[in-house]
């Protein structure tokens, strides 16, 4: 009995779709969500692996159908069907993917905002005085004669309000730029999700990074480190900048990179979700040893964080004393340093760097 081709047609877009579905739930490339962001990000990831598979077998599986079912027999030495074209199929291949290009585009715009990639505050940052925009047509007029608002440079000030950040930054020595949104020149920005804006993170931890490694500061504790060290279940605030080049803040386990640049104040949030211990790698060609710019983020219970940081607080006090004590003045920072720094898991060569 022959088979109508609706039946198989029907049979076979079902194996397609199975087969898609259990693809992408089941690919295995991503490492371990260890974030709540990451789940977002994954569904997102799993969706455009399902749609790509099926289109992928549906396709492959056309072309070696056609080479199998219509390749020139022996003896064959006529021309083929003088086929036009077909505009209904030709409307449906070009209809078909343009839905699934907008389907995808409004779900990560979804997944982005929810990860607070959109907070339709920060563009808008730089205040106008009350004044002007109470004078009708003064509010476009104030765009072309005010100046804007330097937030780089405000959130530079606040962070070396911290003694221990002011330490290792040089925002001395870099003018800290203003934002442009205009034209796309903005200091990167993951700010809070829609259900959390307006609210302060549970933990700022600011980071700065330079050739070749990442300093970790916890504001107002006098704690720095060369390890991100973070409670599990709390949103973390990690706001970063840079001493010398562009550098990348990239945890793959949280699906969350940021640029940390020269003269700008970037910003991240997430929210780690599953204990361990994950490799935070620097994504920007930095210089000849990018590739060893390399540490650890510790993600542990609350217990276990009060306890590391009390450690810290302690040996951070230990080391004062020990400062006041036995530096004798013929001694410079980095050679008075040098006994303490492996311990903080920072470079020789990255001590010299933040003294010269």
């Amino acid at each position: 009995m022959k088979i109508p081709s609706s039946i198989w047609t029907l049979l076979i877009g079902i194996g397609l779709t199975l087969a898609s579905l259990w693809y992408g739930q089941n690919h295995g490339l991503l490492p371990t969500a260890a974030s709540d962001e990451a789940v977002l990000i994954d569904g997102l990831f799993n969706s455009m692996m399902t749609v790509s598979v099926g289109i992928f077998l549906l396709v492959e599986g056309a072309l070696i159908y056609s080479v199998i079912k219509y390749r020139r027999r022996p003896g064959d030495q006529g021309d083929g069907p003088p086929v036009e074209g077909n505009v209904p199929l030709e409307i449906l291949w070009t209809a078909i993917p343009a839905i699934i290009v907008i389907g995808i585009s409004v779900y990560s715009f979804e997944v982005y905002n929810d990860i607070g990639g959109f907070d339709p505050h920060a563009v808008h940052e730089a205040p106008m005085n009350q004044s002007s925009m109470n004078m009708p047509g003064a509010a476009i007029a104030a765009t072309l004669t005010e100046a804007p608002a330097n937030l780089n440079q405000a959130k530079s000030d606040e962070a070396m309000q911290d003694p221990a950040t002011a330490a290792v930054r040089n925002a001395d020595q870099i003018p800290q730029k203003v934002d442009a949104p205009g034209v796309g020149s903005v200091a990167p920005t993951l700010g809070a999700s829609p259900d959390k804006a307006g609210q302060p993170a549970s933990l700022i931890v600011n980071v700065t990074g330079l050739q070749y490694a990442w300093i970790f500061t916890y504001p107002d504790t006098g704690v720095t480190t060369g390890e991100l060290h973070v409670p599990i279940g709390r949103e973390v605030q990690v706001n970063m900048t840079a001493n010398d080049v562009i550098h990348a803040f990239w945890v793959p386990e949280f699906r969350v990179k940021q640029d940390a640049i020269p003269g700008r104040q970037s910003e991240i949030r997430f929210t780690p979700k599953t204990v361990g211990d994950y490799a935070l790698i620097c994504a920007e060609l930095c210089g000849p040893y990018h590739g060893a710019m390399r540490t650890q983020v510790v993600v542990e219970s609350q217990e276990n964080f009060d306890k590391w940081m009390q450690e810290q607080l302690v040996a951070s006090h230990e080391t004062m004393n020990q400062a006041i004590a036995v530096n004798p003045a013929n001694l410079t920072p980095d050679e008075f340093l040098a006994p303490y720094i492996k311990e903080m898991g920072i470079k020789p060569e990255t001590l010299h760097q933040i003294h010269h």
